[in-house]
């Protein structure tokens, strides 16, 4: 019986992922431990159901809560809170995978945990490799981590692309990543500093949580995946293409030297690509409605607009900058994300923090993770210097 753990299990991987491990044959994979930052009453109710022997929170207020609720309920899960709990159920031996699915750069370290300790990491947290970089790839091939990526368009181009990694830059003309274009891919983008938070938060086809939502809207998702593609991948910035696709069934694409094009298809439901990551090189049942060709009206294809999502062209400024610049860019957008979803920033000036902040800070000498760390934290405060200005000028 293999085992897992599930970082942030109360969002909506997390719940996705426990779905499609109820669904799993008996005894081929048992729950280890979930973790949650907050959201103790959701993560009580799935330790009642999937009986870890670990639970972990993000204080030791929620620990003793989380704690009362399950001993009322005669349950003998432990519950942890400290960081270093954290990643300790990452990297324990027991433990055969890791989903990775906090959100944001605080996902790095026990995603590294669970590198370094040669584990199967089913990555969906983005950040911990557009901030680890070079340093997290180099973690997972030193130490025989197994890295299978779980956004659906990186689980699309892993599919796309040839069984033999040596055959990528031999065979591979360049990967297209698609994007659905969000709630604003028509709007007048003289409009878009007026939009409130619960439109950002609206997406048409996926169902995610608030800062992936506005990271949708905003397309700074696809910045970050376009950084993602290029570390996990390893293919140069300009072989990487992004093309709005708003029905969202080609999920990716992969151009070969001859022209061909390798696409992976399928409805949106996150269950697709967390199936495959759980039963790679297997294939098992997701829980997801198949594919209806005969229902699909048509499939269409559109440039992105950059006057509507400037933010996307700042993943190749940021893979062409220094050692560290992709960390500061995911620094400054989690910082400023939050202003807006607080009403303190509004929309269209995401981006403006965003360019502000790359253009500003200069990258130190990167060369361990600590490093990283403490360049996200002098990003952020860049970034919330920036936000105070423009709310300063603003009034």
């Amino acid at each position: 019986m293999k085992k897992i753990t599930v970082l942030g299990a109360t969002g909506s991987i997390g719940v996705n992922t426990l779905d499609v491990l109820a669904r799993q044959q008996a005894n081929e994979w048992q729950v280890y431990a979930l973790t949650a930052f907050g959201q103790v009453a959701k993560l009580a109710e799935q330790c009642l159901a999937h009986r870890p022997a670990y639970a972990w929170v993000g204080s030791a207020e929620k620990a003793q809560e989380l704690t009362q609720l399950l001993r009322s309920q005669g349950s003998k899960t432990e519950v942890l809170h400290s960081p270093a709990d954290l990643c300790r159920l990452c990297d324990a031996p027991e433990v055969d995978a890791v989903m990775a699915a906090i959100v944001g750069a605080a996902g790095l370290p026990p995603s590294l945990a669970a590198a370094q300790a040669g584990k199967r990491l089913l990555l969906a947290n983005k950040e911990a490799l557009v901030v680890g970089g070079d340093l997290f790839m180099q973690a997972v091939r030193d130490n025989g981590a197994q890295l299978l990526p779980i956004d659906s368009e990186h689980s699309a181009i892993f599919q796309s692309l040839p069984d033999d990694p040596a055959r990528w830059q031999t065979d591979v003309e360049k990967i297209i990543l698609t994007a659905s274009g969000g709630p604003f891919r028509q709007r007048n983008p003289k409009t878009l500093g007026q939009v409130t938070p619960e439109e950002a938060v609206a997406h048409p086809n996926w169902v995610m949580g608030r800062k992936i939502s506005v990271d949708s809207a905003t397309m700074m998702n696809k910045a970050l995946e376009v950084i993602e593609a290029h570390y996990l991948f390893g293919f140069a910035p300009e072989q990487i293409e992004v093309i709005i696709h708003p029905q969202s069934v080609i999920h990716s694409m992969v151009q070969y030297r001859d022209t061909s094009v390798v696409a992976q298809l399928g409805t949106p439901d996150m269950r697709v690509p967390i199936a495959l990551g759980l039963s790679w090189p297997g294939r098992t049942s997701s829980g997801a409605a198949p594919l209806d060709f005969k229902a699909l009206q048509a499939m269409s294809f559109e440039e992105a607009d950059a006057l509507r999502f400037p933010g996307l062209q700042l993943a190749w400024a940021a893979l062409r900058g220094e050692a560290g610049s992709t960390c500061v860019l995911n620094a400054a957008n989690e910082v400023a994300v939050d202003a807006f979803l607080k009403r303190q920033l509004p929309f269209d000036q995401i981006y403006r923090v965003n360019a502000a902040t790359l253009g500003g800070l200069q990258p130190g000498r990167i060369s361990h993770i600590e490093d990283l760390l403490a360049l996200d934290q002098e990003a952020r405060a860049f970034a919330l210097g920036q936000i105070a200005a423009a709310v300063t000028q603003a009034a």
